[in-house]
């Protein structure tokens, strides 16, 4: 065996995702799962009047977790098969089995069914992360709820927001990846035994013509392994567009967590906000001040992986000839897995960050109020008109004074000196106090505070309720 360092090595593995979801996508998952089907078969069958004895149940479920490697590698270098293989093993450690062990199967049987079960463990573990993203973030949009700080719409600054009422717009999207998934896991199916072109006609040799069997066996089958039925119709495999419903909702993930990566770089970058910063951490080897924001750039990468790899499972879907073709099986190894590994990844990085959120009140305080002044003249205007001033003439004034404000600020370097315009200005009819009364940025948040309450208790809560556990941490190693 060679060194692992002379070898790819998949990041996902070494540097990103997580044990538990490494494990749903583990050798040792599926074939134990694989064995999980044989043997729920094999009680179906029996149960359904087949020539299965309790004493072969036994010995295979004497066996279901300790799989002989070593055995199925060996044969499948033989017979190029990887569930004949593990057919083969299964058989040499359960001689009074062996004969009815996949009867009546196909491939599929056990690969695909294993596929819907791995498709559903592993979104119940995204949704239990991303139900942990948003206690945390609750607890910071209710922290910050009445913060005002500069609006955008453009990248350029426009009215007022607060910090708290921006966190629930990251929250509202998450959610809604939340239920998309949620609804998919929903209508989720299992393949049930279909046989080699989804006719169940092996099935209808076995059981002597009896359809009723033939329907129970699939019913009893979802039933031991948790599912509410089979699909009602397939070829020989599950319809591969279930893969394409399914990386789209976590693609759907990737577009959230890449929206507030990239909100925390900007932030971080006009110097209002900051993700966490080891002590110890190096932000640049050739600037040592610098406080790059690494995390928030790690999850813009993944997410774009994981966009542009939704495309894969649309094409497999799209190419699926008639009853079945293999050309999806390879592709898909890679697809699913890796996107699912992905968005733990994000989600993981996404509960770092919010586990550990800096917010500069008076860097986000400075910026608000030098262009706070430009926001505050439709309420001086206002004001003018209710003293008796002529709404077109005061419009003029406060528009010719705010552009020759902002050529000074732009052209000369020089401060915000708006008021003192408008102030010296007699056609104004306030005096300078009661212009600066008009700077008070909780007169322009509206109902930021109140939008967060509600958000928090009719949205988020139920969210979190439904879809969190116990709570996660997670510190990033590298």
């Amino acid at each position: 065996m060679s060194d692992t360092r002379d070898r790819y090595i998949s990041p996902l593995s070494t540097r990103y995702a997580s044990d538990e979801m490494q494990h749903i996508f583990s050798d040792n998952f599926k074939f134990k799962t694989w064995r999980k089907l044989w043997i729920s078969l094999a009680k179906a069958e029996k149960q359904l009047g087949l020539s299965i004895t309790d004493e072969q149940i036994a010995e295979m479920e004497a066996h279901a977790n300790d799989i002989n490697y070593d055995v199925a590698e060996s044969r499948e270098k033989i017979v190029r098969h990887d569930v004949m293989s593990h057919v083969f093993a299964f058989g040499e450690q359960c001689p009074k089995a062996k004969p009815i062990i996949h009867l009546g199967a196909t491939s599929c049987y056990v690969g695909d069914n294993t596929d819907v079960i791995i498709l559903r463990e592993a979104s119940r573990l995204i949704l239990k992360k991303a139900a942990q993203v948003l206690k945390n973030l609750t607890g910071f949009a209710e922290t910050y709820k009445a913060l005002p700080c500069l609006g955008y719409t453009h990248l350029q600054p426009a009215q007022l927001t607060t910090v708290g009422k921006r966190a629930t717009l990251w929250m509202n999207e998450l959610i809604g990846d939340m239920e998309n998934l949620s609804f998919q896991l929903s209508r989720l199916r299992l393949l049930g035994s279909k046989g080699t072109t989804g006719t169940q006609a092996s099935f209808m040799e076995l059981f002597n013509g009896d359809e009723e069997k033939v329907k129970k066996l699939e019913d009893l089958i979802a039933s031991d392994m948790g599912f509410p039925g089979c699909v009602p119709v397939s070829g020989q495999t599950y319809s591969r567009k279930v893969d394409y419903y399914f990386l789209s909702c976590l693609s759907g993930f990737a577009q959230s967590a890449y929206k507030f990566s990239n909100d925390l770089r900007i932030s971080q970058s006009f110097e209002e906000m900051e993700e966490p910063f080891a002590s110890s951490q190096i932000g640049s080897s050739a600037m040592p001040y610098k406080r790059n924001p690494m995390r928030s750039e790690r999850m813009s990468a993944l997410a774009k992986y994981v966009i542009s790899d939704a495309m894969n499972p649309a094409l497999t879907a799209s190419t699926q000839w008639f009853e079945r073709t293999l050309d999806d099986s390879a592709n898909k190894r890679l697809a699913v897995a890796e996107a699912f590994l992905s968005v733990d990844a994000i989600l993981n990085i996404y509960i770092n960050i919010t586990d550990g959120l800096v917010v500069y009140d008076r860097m986000i305080n400075r910026r608000v109020m030098d262009k706070l002044p430009f926001m505050a003249t439709e309420n001086i205007m206002m004001e003018s008109v209710k003293r008796g001033a002529d709404r077109q003439e005061i419009h003029e004034i406060i528009r010719e004074c705010s552009h020759a404000t902002t050529k000074k600020i732009k052209l000369e370097g020089g401060q915000n000196d708006l008021i003192d315009r408008l102030a010296d200005d007699e056609r104004i009819p306030l005096s300078k106090e009661e212009i600066l009364n008009q700077l008070d940025p909780s007169l322009y948040i509206g109902r930021c505070p109140t939008q967060v309450d509600e958000f928090l208790r009719e949205v988020a809560e139920p969210a979190i309720k439904a879809f969190g556990g116990d709570d996660i941490r997670y510190e990033l190693t590298v």
